[in-house]
């Protein structure tokens, strides 16, 4: 019976500690993301909107529509995940649909992300994850398919 008390108070003390440290509204994934419980992604704000490390990539022509473009998360390599930020010329409240990924235009072994809109920068934010390998003449692709339905189809050198 005494080894059984110390034991059972060390298993409590433990539980209370990780419990603890366990934040019960949010969590970060690997790349830093906040999500919920459930694993949704938490809408980023004004304190939270964080595109890392960017490197300004330019303007650049997509469809007659002038766009801003910017790569965060380090220089692209083979199957690691970058995020592109794109701000548009104009400000529509997140209604255009941003998709882009890494290679060549008819997305071969690509994998498209979908942009998020961060109202706090009136930007999108999208992260996708180069292919390995990385075709030649990969390029960012960008697809911007604006409120009325029209598409608009571009690209441009990555960092």
């Amino acid at each position: 019976m005494k080894k059984t008390i110390p034991l059972l108070s060390l298993l409590t003390s433990c539980s209370l500690l990780l419990l603890s440290s366990c934040d019960s509204h949010s969590k970060n994934d690997d790349h830093g993301h906040p999500h919920n419980e459930d694993g949704s992604h938490v809408e980023a704000t004004s304190d939270d909107h964080d595109h890392g490390e960017e490197v300004a990539l330019g303007t650049f022509e997509i469809g007659g529509l002038k766009v801003e473009a910017a790569q965060a998360h380090g220089s692209v390599e083979a199957g690691k995940e970058f995020g592109l930020i794109i701000k548009l010329p104009y400000n529509d409240d997140g209604s255009t649909i941003i998709r882009a990924w890494i290679g060549t235009e008819d997305r071969t072994l690509s994998s498209p992300g979908k942009g998020e809109y961060a109202p706090s920068h009136g930007d999108y934010e999208i992260h996708t994850i180069a292919p390995d390998p990385l075709p030649e003449g990969s390029q960012w692709q960008v697809e911007i398919e604006k409120p009325d339905g029209t598409k608009l189809t571009g690209s441009f050198p990555f960092n």
